[in-house]
C-alpha cells in the first residue's frame, strides 16, 4: 500500500530521530523565527499592512520565547565542556585550539546563564528591572563565544593549508589525505559561515554594528539552516 510505503520510508524514520532531539526541534524553530524576522521587516519596508506583518511578528516573538525556555539549564553543559577542554590536553594538544575552545564554551555558558536569568521576566511571571541589562550581558558573552569560534575555524583552515602543501597527490596515501583535508576544510568553512551569520545577532542587539532586522533575519535564517543540515547528518 502507498500509505505503508510512506510510513515505513527510511526518510520518515530519519525525520522522527531528528525531531526527537532537542537540538533538532530548536533548529527548526530558529529557522522559522529568523525567517519571520526577515519577512516582517520585508513586509514593513514594502508598505505591508499591520495585519500582514502581525503574524510574522508573533512567530518571531513566540518562537523566540519557546527557544529561550528550551535553553534553560544548558549553561551547565558548556561549563563542563570548558572544564574538559582545559583538563584534557591530550585530545586537543594545540594550545590555540584549546584556548579557543575554552573561550567559546565559557562564552556560551555565560550567554546561557544570563539569558536564563531573564526567563521569568520574558514570560511576564515576575518583572525584573535588571532584565534588559542581563540580556545585554548575555549578548556580550555570546559575541565572545562566537569570536573564539571564528578564531578556531580560521586557525584550522590555516593549518589545513599547511598540511595540504606537504601532501604528494601522486601517491595513493597522498590522494586519501587530500580527500580527508577537503572534507575537514568544508566542515570548517561551513562552521565559519554559520558563526559569521550568528555574530550579526549580538553585535546588532548591542549596537556595535548597525545591521537592520532584514539583514539579521536573513543571516539568522542561513545559520539556522546550516544547523538543521548538520543535525540532520548527525541523526542519519
Amino acid at each position: 500500500m502507498v500509505a505503508d510505503a510512506v510510513v515505513y520510508h527510511p526518510t520518515v524514520a530519519h525525520y522522527l530521530k531528528f525531531v526527537a532531539t532537542t537540538v533538532g526541534r530548536d533548529k527548526l524553530l530558529r529557522t522559522l523565527q529568523y525567517f519571520s524576522r526577515f519577512y516582517a521587516w520585508y513586509l514593513f519596508r514594502t508598505n505591508g499592512t499591520k495585519g500582514e506583518v502581525a503574524p510574522f511578528e508573533a512567530i518571531k516573538k513566540q518562537f523566540g520565547l519557546a527557544r529561550k525556555l528550551l535553553r534553560v539549564g544548558k549553561n551547565v553543559e558548556h561549563f563542563k565542556a570548558a572544564a574538559s577542554a582545559a583538563d584534557d590536553k591530550a585530545s586537543v594538544p594545540d594550545p590555540v585550539l584549546r584556548y579557543a575552545a575554552i573561550g567559546r564554551q565559557l562564552g556560551y555558558a555565560g550567554y546561557l546563564t544570563f539569558d536564563a536569568a531573564t526567563v521569568l521576566d520574558a514570560l511576564g511571571v515576575r518583572r525584573w528591572e535588571g532584565a534588559k541589562r542581563a540580556q545585554r550581558e548575555a549578548y556580550r558573552f555570546w559575541a565572545v563565544g562566537l569570536l573564539c569560534s571564528l578564531v578556531a575555524q580560521s586557525y584550522i583552515l590555516y593549518k589545513l593549508r599547511e598540511r595540504e602543501a606537504k601532501v604528494d597527490k601522486k601517491e595513493g596515501e597522498g590522494v586519501v589525505e587530500s580527500k580527508r583535508i577537503a572534507l575537514e576544510r568544508a566542515a570548517s568553512q561551513l562552521q565559519l559561515i554559520s558563526d559569521l551569520c550568528d555574530l550579526t545577532v549580538p553585535t546588532s542587539a548591542l549596537g556595535w554594528i548597525g545591521f537592520d532586522d532584514g539583514f539579521v533575519g536573513l543571516a539568522g535564517t542561513v545559520s539556522s539552516l546550516i544547523g538543521v543540515y548538520l543535525q540532520w547528518k548527525k541523526t542519519a
